[in-house]
């Protein structure tokens, strides 16, 4: 019976064979990765720099190979729906009740994100770089009149933004915050008071 359990723990990684080195490694690297993606999120500017780099390089291939359209046109499709969901609340108000503030009255409650900023991030870059490693495969060349798929790209942009664009202006909510809003409160009368009467 011994026997047994000891050689399913050897199958399963558990005991010292072959596989055991290789998922070392494998854990290692993902813990390597992991402690320095925790180590860019409070860096934000240059995350997206990094970013705005790795798009560049996946564009000048695209341009100088004059190919993989279908590629660019997949990762744009995808790229969009990541947009939609950064601007979009976490609760829907149209499908579970109004949750963001329509009255000046209401309890404030600050807009949550359905894909926040890092997730936001993180999967624009990786979708980059899938798509610069599938350039150097020739079954992603599909042969297409790419001006077609550019213009069915911009009116779908277009209509996705517009239909955003309104929901937004429906329920009240601005998906980006410039700062820490800070309260002032109201003038006191006698500052009022004494400022008219200088006049």
């Amino acid at each position: 019976m011994d026997g047994l359990y000891g050689e399913d723990a050897t199958i399963m990684g558990g005991g010292g064979g072959a596989a055991n080195p290789a998922m070392k490694w494998r854990d290692n690297m993902a813990r390597k990765f992991q402690y320095y993606l925790d180590k860019s999120t409070p860096h934000p500017v240059a995350r997206w720099l990094g970013s705005l780099a790795v798009a560049a390089i996946y564009c000048l291939r695209a341009y100088y190979i004059q190919g993989f359209y279908i590629v660019t046109y997949g990762l744009g499709i995808y790229l969009l729906n990541l947009l939609i969901g950064f601007l979009s609340p976490q609760v829907d108000p149209e499908s579970e009740g109004p949750a963001l503030p329509t009255k000046g009255s209401d309890e404030f409650k600050p807009f949550i994100r359905r894909l926040p900023e890092f997730k936001f991030w993180y999967a624009l870059t990786k979708a980059f770089l899938v798509a610069f490693v599938l350039t150097f495969f020739s079954i992603f060349d599909v042969p297409v009149f790419w001006p077609i798929l550019l213009l069915y790209w911009i009116v779908l942009f277009v209509l996705t933004m517009k239909r955003q664009i309104r929901h937004m202006i429906k329920y009240r909510y601005v998906p980006f915050s410039l700062g820490k809003q800070r309260y002032t409160g109201k003038r006191p009368a006698q500052a009022d008071k004494a400022s008219t009467s200088k006049d």
